[in-house]
């Protein structure tokens, strides 16, 4: 038997939302998409300036410089609304479909990134 104010909360159950004082993680967590996005947005600059550095680049360089520019933004887009939603005091799961996506592009730029900067370019 738990402690008497512990009465309906048995079978580990969580306690309702308004009980829960979130403190400073969901603040940790949005910074830590910022600091994610941000860090994207950087590599993918790099990679395209790493490209353009070797004169015009051909066209598979410009496809791919392409596609790590709408992989970054479909990223940052999915960023932006987990942090929206960090908001609030206790915020939903986030989504298989968004959770895919995140994951998705960050393989993809990493591919990207590896065929950018491959040696013999």
């Amino acid at each position: 038997m738990g402690a008497p104010g512990e009465a309906g909360r048995g079978g580990g159950t969580p306690p309702p939302a308004a009980d829960r004082d979130p403190g400073l993680q969901p603040e940790r967590t949005r910074l830590a998409w910022r600091r994610t996005v941000l860090s994207a947005a950087v590599a993918a600059v790099l990679a395209g300036r790493q490209v353009l550095r070797g004169g015009a680049p051909g066209p598979v360089e410009a496809v791919l410089m392409v596609l790590v520019a709408l992989l970054w933004w479909a990223f940052a887009v999915v960023a932006h609304r987990r942090m929206r939603a960090l908001t609030v005091g206790r915020p939903a799961a986030l989504a298989p479909r968004p959770a895919l996506l995140v994951a998705g592009c960050t393989v993809a730029l990493a591919v990207c990134g590896a065929a950018l900067l491959a040696p013999g370019r």
